[in-house]
């Protein structure tokens, strides 16, 4: 499907300090650490220099803490969207029994909705977890769309060293083995569409390269450019005009540590891409950004969504895709 303007959408996981640290097995993050104070004002700023109005997931037990408040209010009064991305953080998601994937969904969106004032209209869950349970509750919950699906064949190749630089041991190990998704997910489309009988909900993939199905978000970029810039800008420059070419409108995807450098020291050195300078990632995100920007109109999620809708002729006559091999029902 062609939409009739070239728009791409942006969105940034707000992952909190804690939630990396709980992934990696850190019993740390039961003090639910965070770097918003210093995150949210430093992303606001540069989202302000680009005059871009993006879409922002919030962890629902971020927002659950009063301490947290401020940092959350600032985005929704800058204008930017605020979608639900689970209570928890836990990317195990798919593991969840339904009773569990309804009372996740709910409280976040409860507490995003008191500390922002903003419904959520959109979702994603942690690490791309997702399970038609959570698409039936997502569409009862009236939500426009969901976000989770990420096309690439790389997963088991990120699950590999994740788990090689994890302190996890026996069940927290298990619960992680499905993590980044399975070799299959890399042929899921690319293009916006409805998941078979869910006619109320959109899926947006997170964009990877068209035809290669290799990721194109900053932080990959930003890993790419430890070896060299010129090949990590190259590479993106590339991917968009591919996208471009074969019609797909790109939904691009932004993390907390895109923003933050090993000079905030900020203890995630196990994460790549941490031995570089805030300077030089913030550097990176903005000629990415501006050639993103130079190609596409770039929108929210909520934006890209509604565009879809006034398609929607064309949305639904589209083929069905097939049901992602990976994706396990929790019923």
């Amino acid at each position: 499907m062609n939409l009739p303007q070239r728009i791409a959408s942006l969105s940034l996981d707000l992952d909190n300090q804690w939630s990396y640290l709980k992934v990696h097995g850190d019993t740390r993050w039961t003090q639910f650490p965070s770097y918003l104070d210093l995150l949210v004002p430093r992303v606001l700023d540069f989202l302000a220099k680009q005059n871009l109005k993006i879409t922002f997931f919030i962890v629902g037990q971020d927002a659950a803490l009063e301490k947290n408040h401020a940092a959350l209010r600032t985005i929704a009064a800058a204008g930017h969207e605020i979608a639900n991305h689970s209570f928890s953080h836990e990317p195990w998601f798919h593991l969840y029994d339904p009773e569990r994937v309804e009372s996740e969904i709910a409280l976040a969106e409860d507490y995003i909705i008191k500390a922002t004032g903003q419904h959520p209209k959109g979702y994603r869950g942690p690490g791309f977890s997702l399970t038609e349970t959570t698409l039936r509750v997502l569409e009862r919950r009236s939500y426009l769309y969901d976000a989770s699906t990420f096309p690439t064949f790389i997963g088991p190749l990120a699950r590999f060293y994740y788990l090689l630089h994890s302190n996890l041991q026996g069940n927290d190990r298990k619960d992680r083995s499905l993590l980044f998704g399975a070799l299959s997910d890399g042929l899921l489309p690319l293009r916006p569409y409805r998941w078979r009988n869910r006619k109320g909900l959109l899926e947006i993939p997170v964009t990877t390269m068209p035809v290669f199905r290799t990721p194109i978000h900053l932080s990959y970029l930003l890993y790419l450019s430890g070896f060299s810039c010129t090949l990590a800008q190259t590479y993106f420059r590339s991917a968009l005009r591919l996208c471009g070419a074969v019609g797909v409108s790109p939904s691009i995807l932004i993390h907390p540590l895109d923003f933050l450098g090993a000079d905030d020291r900020i203890g995630l050195e196990f994460f790549p891409g941490m031995q570089l300078t805030k300077r030089k990632k913030i550097n990176l995100l903005e000629q990415t950004i501006h050639f993103l920007a130079d190609l596409f109109q770039v929108v929210s999620l909520l934006e890209h969504s509604r565009t879809l809708i006034g398609e929607s002729c064309q949305l639904c006559s589209a083929p069905t895709p097939r049901r992602c091999p990976s994706l396990k029902s929790a019923i």
